[in-house]
């Protein structure tokens, strides 16, 4: 383990980080809100730790080893969420104490959308900027961001790549170089956010909702610059460019770089995951316009509306709301919310199980029934006609079991702290799925609950960030052996 190396990487990041505080200063000028303050103190602490860490060991340059590469990659979201919090702290307007404002920097960094903020068009702009902010930095990954900057800085990005990349398969690269396919993914998401912000700008929007939205919709974000977040706006045509760009968002952006690189779509309808993802979808919307017409709820093209927007901004675990899903009659609330277990894409910016694991699952179970009947048969199981190898499949099982168990134990540490069954169950769903709404007290922000019970879904936002095993592989004894 190299602890000299792994110190400069991180003092590197944080003074690299301290600098996304520039633009929330510039807003808090041209709106004159009062927190230039709350900013620029952030912005000298964090540089000045970061500089301080990296001094002592800035002359020790080595090639990150693997282990390396999960240690910085945990450390560094723990560093993010606490520098990301001492602006919130800081500022008297947000009133905020600190256990408010690491949890809501750490549900923008790892794009959960759980807010204990409520009265937000009462909050200075800076505020509401950097809330945004923090989401889309999250987004694809700060550590992926940086693999594009510290070949520059004489350190390999490779070992942080691995450690980040979601998906079951991590040693896919777009490009030959790591360097490149990092810069391909940040020029597609930045794109995307571009294209997003002029949509919504053109659809109504002011340029601050219209930035701060994009930003919250290609990172499958969901926090808002409103209480009532998209709803506010109450416009069908609103909706329908943040449900397009949900459905972009969570793709692989794999398919993404393919796309722009040979001017074709074709491979998206050849993608097992991309067709998989469809198919759930439409079964989802048939179920919920239906119930919410039948029970007349909505009228048929209320039913639309709202059903399908809702099941797209939940299903992609972004979080958006443009009514109340939580109270929905029958089983809508509990479907939509088990929609979001399902999550994104492999390589995009979704949370939850992730498409290809939930497909891999279903495609075992189908093999194993078939070697029911034949038990002789060799039956491989396949993904975009190649055959998966068992120890990836075993791989899936075995983050699918970590995860059941992560799920219970951190819901049984809920229900100690007071919660109900239900506030408990959904919580701890919407934080490891990065979801953000859940059922019960927490439907519509998580301000009332305790701060322990805040700490305790902190962890399993940082859990389900980074897929439960980058996390735990770190607590695991053979990991420190040399």
């Amino acid at each position: 383990m190299h602890f000299t190396v792994i110190a400069r990487v991180l003092g590197l990041l944080m003074m690299i980080f301290s600098f996304t505080l520039v633009p929330p200063m510039l807003v808090s000028v041209i709106y004159q809100d009062g927190t230039l303050d709350a900013f620029l103190y952030a912005l000298l602490i964090t540089f000045g730790i970061g500089l301080l860490v990296w001094l002592p060991v800035r002359n020790h340059k080595q090639e990150l080893k693997t282990r390396d590469g999960f240690v910085i990659t945990v450390l560094f979201w723990l560093v993010l969420a606490f520098s990301g919090s001492v602006p919130l702290y800081l500022a008297e307007q947000a009133a905020l104490s600190y256990t408010d404002a690491f949890f809501e920097s750490l549900s923008g960094w790892t794009t959960t959308g759980a807010t204990v903020i409520t009265g937000l068009g009462d909050l200075p702009k800076s505020i509401l900027w950097y809330r945004q902010q923090l989401q889309w930095l999250g987004g694809m990954g700060i550590i992926v961001l940086a693999v594009a900057v510290l070949p520059m800085l004489g350190i390999g990005g490779m070992q942080l790549f691995r450690a980040e990349a979601p998906g079951p398969v991590k040693d896919s690269k777009l490009t030959p170089r790591i360097t490149e396919t990092a810069k391909a993914l940040w020029y597609i998401y930045l794109s995307l956010t571009i294209a997003c912000a002029a949509a919504y700008w053109f659809a109504g929007m002011s340029a601050f909702d219209a930035i701060g939205h994009s930003f919250a919709t290609v990172a499958i974000g969901g926090f808002s610059t409103h209480d009532a977040s998209l709803g506010y706006f109450n416009s069908p045509t609103i909706e329908a460019i943040a449900m397009i760009f949900m459905l972009i968002s969570v793709l692989n952006f794999g398919l993404h770089f393919y796309a722009w690189k040979n001017k074709s779509i074709i491979h998206y309808f050849l993608d097992s995951e991309f067709k998989f993802l469809i198919y759930v979808l439409l079964g989802g919307a048939l179920l919920t316009v239906s119930a919410l017409w039948l029970t007349d709820t909505y009228t048929l093209s209320e039913s639309f509306r709202h059903g399908l927007f809702q099941l797209i901004s939940v299903a992609t675990t972004t979080g958006f709301g443009t009514s109340g899903f939580a109270n929905w009659p029958v089983f809508l609330p509990v479907l939509l919310f088990m929609m979001a277990f399902i999550g994104g894409c492999a390589g995009s910016t979704g949370g939850g199980m992730k498409v290809i694991r939930i497909l891999l699952i279903y495609k075992q179970g189908i093999r194993e029934i078939r070697r029911l009947i034949h038990p002789n048969a060799i039956i491989p199981v396949k993904i975009n006609k190649r055959s998966v190898n068992d120890r990836v499949l075993e791989s899936v099982w075995g983050f699918f079991s970590v995860y059941i168990l992560t799920y219970m134990v951190m819901m049984v540490a809920l229900l100690a702290t007071g919660l109900d069954h239900v506030t408990a169950f959904s919580a701890v769903g919407a934080c490891l799925n990065n979801l953000g709404p859940g059922l019960g007290e927490v439907a519509a922000h998580y301000g009332d609950i305790s701060d322990v019970a805040k700490w305790i879904l902190s962890i399993t936002m940082l859990l389900g960030r980074l897929e439960i095993f980058t996390f735990l592989v770190l607590i695991s004894p053979a990991f420190w052996r040399n």
